[in-house]
C-alpha cells in the first residue's frame, strides 16, 4: 500500500464514527500534492446533501482525531465538503448509486478520434462500464478510463 493510500484508509477509519454521529456518509477520502502543499480532503454526503454546518462539525471532529493520531507527518491541508453536483464516480458504491443518470466518461486514449462521452449509466462490473448512448449501448474497459462523473444539465 501506498503512503497515500495509508493515510487515505486510516483517516476513513477515524471519519466513520464521526460521519455515524453527524447523520452523513463518507462518499471520498483523498491525499493529494498540488503544487508544494498536501491536501486530506474528506468528501461526505447525505441524501438530502450537506450543509455548511454538516462540514464545519465533520471538519472539527476530524481535526481533533488527526491530531490525536498524528499518523501523516507532513502538514496538510484538511478539506471536507460535499462532493458536488458533478462528482467524479471512484468506487463500485458511486456508481451503483448513479444507475441510470446521464454520466461523461473520459478516456486516456482516444476512441475513433474521440476522448469524452456521454450517455445514461447502464450497467459495470470489474473489468467495463456501460452507457447508453443514443439509444446505442457503448461499453468501455475500465483500465481504459481516466474519468468518469455525473453530468450537470442545465
Amino acid at each position: 500500500m501506498s503512503k497515500r493510500e495509508t493515510y487515505e484508509a486510516k483517516c476513513e477509519q477515524l471519519l466513520l464514527p464521526i460521519t455515524e454521529k453527524f447523520g452523513v456518509e463518507i462518499y471520498d477520502v483523498e491525499y493529494v500534492k498540488e503544487g508544494s502543499d498536501y491536501y486530506l480532503r474528506a468528501y461526505i454526503d447525505k441524501p438530502e446533501g450537506v450543509n455548511i454546518i454538516d462540514c464545519e462539525n465533520v471538519s472539527r471532529a476530524l481535526s481533533e482525531a488527526l491530531d490525536k493520531e498524528d499518523f501523516i507527518p507532513d502538514a496538510y491541508i484538511l478539506e471536507v465538503s460535499s462532493p458536488g453536483l458533478g462528482r467524479t464516480l471512484k468506487r463500485d458504491k458511486h456508481l451503483q448509486k448513479s444507475i441510470g443518470q446521464k454520466v461523461e466518461v473520459k478516456l486516456f486514449k482516444p476512441i475513433d478520434k474521440c476522448k469524452e462521452f456521454a450517455g445514461a449509466l447502464e450497467s459495470f462490473d470489474e473489468e467495463s462500464i456501460t452507457i447508453m448512448e443514443e439509444n446505442a449501448p457503448r461499453t468501455f474497459n475500465r483500465a481504459e478510463i481516466a474519468l468518469i462523473r455525473l453530468a450537470i444539465d442545465f
